[in-house]
């Protein structure tokens, strides 16, 4: 079922639900930077009916929503591309459609910033309602190379001067989305963002997702995710039960990133999928479906006793 929120400033989010509206457990799925909730359709739908890898788990109530600037929700100003406003935002879908009983939260990428922005801005939150949490491809801190792509030396400078010149121009701000062929961006997203051999439905995902993002979406949140420090942050999900999950072959947040948050939360399961590129949620679909399907078990036993 699909559903529209309107945010305390006014920005209308798309949001998905499946499952059922009296499952015992909620898990809230965040997606990542130029993506769309699209790319938690086949986790969602794993959780939802109860797939092979969810076996053992309760019936499970599932939302996802587009960002801000993301998807089928509302663009929104420069200024107001912020991990804060995402994290804000994720506050008010909770209050909005989930306001009472266990809930998982599972980000991926700058989800999973925003996620952490939750629990800085939001504290009181987290500790009454968040009984597990999923990190899928994210980082805590450290991305001031993020806007190169992971580029160094003159290639970055030349990248930066270029991009520069580009995210100016009304060629960029009067553009709808990225690409009308989604086809065409292959080249350059499955090396920058899948592992290796991805199958057909991982690449075709990833490669429309991005086609229809629009062009200042890149550009506007670019500053907050290069700013990102939430190493603080999660003391506030320690206690809980924490899934972090990387590919061993991410460019955009390398295991060490991951590594970083398991520093801070020594408590937390760490999975490191061989192979696998940046997009877990379509690449390993039944990998990090098990593991936050774990965290509904945890959370519907926690609330049986």
């Amino acid at each position: 079922m699909s559903r529209r929120i309107v945010t305390r400033d006014g920005t209308g989010l798309h949001v998905r639900e499946s499952g059922p509206a009296t499952a015992p457990v909620t898990v809230l799925l965040a997606h990542g930077w130029t993506l769309d909730e699209r790319c938690w359709a086949p986790v969602a739908d794993a959780l939802a009916v109860g797939t092979a890898a969810a076996a053992g788990t309760p019936a499970t109530r599932v939302v996802r929503y587009d960002h801000r600037g993301h998807g089928r929700s509302d663009d929104t100003p420069d200024e107001a591309k912020t991990l804060e406003n995402l994290a804000d935002d994720m506050a008010e879908v909770i209050e909005q459609l989930v306001p009472e009983g266990p809930l998982v939260l599972a980000g991926h990428s700058m989800g999973g910033m925003a996620t952490m922005t939750l629990a800085q801005r939001h504290p009181e939150l987290v500790a009454s309602r968040v009984t597990g949490v999923a990190l899928v491809a994210t980082a805590s801190g450290g991305l001031g190379g993020a806007a190169t792509l992971g580029m160094t030396g003159l290639p970055a400078t030349m990248f930066l001067a270029g991009k520069d010149r580009l995210t100016a121009s009304r060629r960029w701000t009067d553009r709808r989305s990225l690409a009308t062929r989604p086809a065409l961006l292959r080249a350059g997203l499955q090396p920058l963002l899948l592992g290796r051999r991805p199958d057909r439905l991982a690449v075709r995902t990833t490669c429309e997702v991005i086609a229809d993002c629009r062009p200042t979406t890149i550009s506007g949140f670019t500053p907050t995710l290069t700013a990102h420090e939430g190493d603080e942050a999660l003391a506030v999900f320690d206690g809980r039960p924490v899934e972090i999950m990387v590919g061993s072959c991410d460019r955009l947040t390398p295991p060490r990133y991951a590594r970083r948050i398991r520093d801070r939360l020594p408590r937390a399961s760490l999975t490191v999928f061989p192979d696998a590129g940046h997009m877990l949620p379509v690449e390993r679909v039944d990998g990090v479906t098990a593991r936050i399907a774990a965290l509904v078990r945890h959370a519907a036993g926690a609330r049986a006793t």
